[in-house]
């Protein structure tokens, strides 16, 4: 708990760095108590997303960067809106951390390259057969064998946990997250419940070991060692299933988009 709490205090004076806050002492504590009271929800967001990342990125700086999501949460949460603060300052905080993951640009360009070849190789073969691909035809559409291509999903661990949140409206400075403090507009709310519709049906097209992989790891919030236990594979098996299905996914979105 001591540390955590060193983490949190040095997360709002980055904060305070970042927006030159300049607010009554009282209103100080306050916010810095309601912070601290939330320091568990912070952590266990940033622990959860630094599973998927290299070791080399620091959990310290990811808490850091949760705090600034929850502040602003603080900032811009109206209960008018219809949903608790929780459910909207874990949307803040997930948000923070993952632009603070975009400008780390901890992601080698020959990782992006490879994960860029393999998602134009799932399109072209969808297009082609007018289902989701398997693994070798994949490999084959690339002109490499099973276990290069299964290395490069391999590398390609963390990156999914980015994938995702590109096509999201719902990130700090977006459009959305500008408006975020005032109850959302139709057409707002239409517009992410077609993105969730486009999702849903992606995840049902996925063969069915990617969309078990997918329910246990983001509805039943199973760790990747766990899924594996229950699947009987090896962790690293089930690392590569969840970065191609990720990419599966990446590239339905990418379709709906252009259209």
């Amino acid at each position: 708990m001591v540390f955590g709490t060193v983490v949190m205090r040095a997360g709002i004076s980055r904060y305070r760095q970042a927006y030159q806050e300049q607010e009554p002492a009282e209103n100080q504590r306050f916010r810095e108590d309601v912070v601290l009271r939330y320091t568990p929800l912070v952590k266990q967001i940033a622990e959860r997303m630094a599973i998927r990342l290299p070791p080399s990125i620091s959990r310290e700086e990811l808490i850091s960067a949760g705090i600034i999501g929850l502040f602003d949460a603080l900032d811009k949460f109206d209960a008018e809106m219809g949903i608790k603060f929780e459910t909207y300052a874990e949307h803040r905080i997930r948000g923070a951390i993952l632009d603070e993951l975009r400008k780390m640009d901890w992601i080698p360009r020959s990782v992006r390259k490879d994960i860029h070849r393999i998602e134009n190789a799932m399109a072209e073969i969808q297009s082609r057969v007018g289902r989701a691909p398997e693994d070798f035809e994949i490999a084959s559409e690339l002109g490499i064998d099973m276990d290069s291509y299964y290395r490069m999903l391999t590398r390609a661990q963390g990156v999914s946990l980015l994938s995702l949140d590109e096509f999201s409206d719902e990130r700090p400075g977006s459009k959305l997250a500008q408006r975020a403090s005032n109850v959302p507009s139709p057409f707002d709310e239409l517009k992410v419940k077609e993105v969730k519709k486009v999702v849903a049906e992606a995840i049902r097209d996925l063969p069915k070991r990617e969309q078990l992989v997918i329910s246990l790891y983001y509805y039943e919030e199973l760790t990747l060692k766990e899924i594996a236990a229950v699947l009987g594979v090896t962790e690293s098996r089930v690392s590569q299933i969840h970065s191609k299905a990720i990419m599966m996914l990446r590239t339905k979105l990418r379709a709906y988009y252009r259209d």
